[in-house]
């Protein structure tokens, strides 16, 4: 009997089962790409609620130390025996977040753009910004360099500052404030200390155009932009040094995330608005809608002054928000 010899067959793939294991693999990676940024997103929220929480601590160990927390800055160093001038809540709890030996090596007597001061502006502090922001970078000035930064503290509502009277607002910070827990008649878990904002934003300033009326919606804060002033395009949050309210500030004239024009910002809809600068070159009233923004969907990370972090939604009402702002309306929240 004859055996018959047959030829090993090779194995192979055919071009058509190529393109097909192709197509397979590029949707698996397509169905996997959201969920690792998703995964991504959600761990640099939770790094930025974590920075939060550092301010917070370093704001009662502030307490803890000077009896009262600190001012939005200091106009009045003989009235308030405080150095610093227009130094911020930022660089005065540098001791409290392990960056002390910066803060020695700061002159607070002097102007930050002083140069005993050089170099203080520009350094990056990585408590102060929140991973999730695309502009985590410096912004040269002349000669002097500035760090962003994308934590604000709570300025109030609208009437932040009176460059007259030397009054402050209704926020949890003014200038020249020196407010103890017993200030916060809402409580401190009533009351917003810090929320996010968006480094590098566009704002309107100077135009002295302010209404003891705080304006009810964006289109409002639009058409006080539109009546003069100047526009600063990529400027806002941008000194954390600097304790005026559209540097290392917000209020909530507005409700997070809301849209305000400024013209010619990268970021048309994400302005911001200052009647007057506090202690600068006007002497009208600081009525400023700084608004609380985040890289996150739908929320922005928000400190109370109580120490605790919470998400919260950019849909909330705005008079809920304007009540979180206030430390003494007589508004106590709850559950929000």
């Amino acid at each position: 009997m004859k055996t018959r010899n047959f030829r090993s067959a090779k194995a192979g793939f055919t071009l058509i089962e190529l393109l097909v294991v192709i197509a397979i693999i590029a949707i698996l990676i397509a169905l996997l790409l959201p969920a690792v940024q998703q995964a991504r997103e959600a761990a640099r929220r939770t790094q930025c609620k974590n920075n939060m929480k550092q301010i917070g601590l370093a704001l009662h160990n502030y307490l803890d130390v000077h009896s009262a927390f600190p001012p939005s800055f200091v106009s009045d160093i003989s009235t308030l025996n405080t150095p610093g001038g227009e130094w911020s809540v930022l660089a005065r709890i540098l001791p409290f977040i392990e960056a002390g030996n910066l803060y020695n090596n700061a002159q607070l007597e002097a102007s930050y753009s002083d140069i005993v001061n050089a170099g203080i502006s520009g350094q990056r502090i990585a408590s102060y910004i929140c991973p999730s922001d695309v502009n985590d970078r410096q912004r040269p000035d002349g000669a002097l360099n500035h760090y962003a930064l994308t934590y604000g503290f709570n300025g109030g509502t609208w009437n932040v500052w009176d460059n007259t009277t030397r009054r402050g607002g209704d926020g949890a910070f003014h200038p020249n404030s020196r407010f103890g827990t017993r200030d916060f008649t809402d409580g401190t878990s009533n009351t917003l200390g810090f929320s996010e904002v968006k480094a590098f934003t566009a704002y309107n300033r100077d135009g002295g155009f302010g209404t003891a009326t705080v304006p009810g919606q964006p289109v409002d804060v639009d058409l006080l932009i539109t009546s003069g002033g100047d526009n600063k395009d990529e400027s806002g949050h941008t000194e954390w040094v600097d304790g005026r309210v559209h540097q290392t500030g917000f209020t909530t004239t507005l409700p997070p995330n809301a849209e305000v024009i400024v013209p010619g910002g990268v970021r048309p809809l994400e302005g911001d608005y200052t009647s007057c600068r506090e202690e600068k070159t006007c002497t009208g009233k600081t009525y400023a809608a700084v608004t609380s923004r985040s890289y996150h969907i739908g929320i922005v990370n928000s400190l109370l002054m109580d120490g605790s972090v919470r998400s919260i939604s950019e849909n909330i009402d705005l008079g809920t928000w304007r009540n979180l702002g206030a430390r003494n309306d007589g508004n106590v929240i709850g559950e929000f």
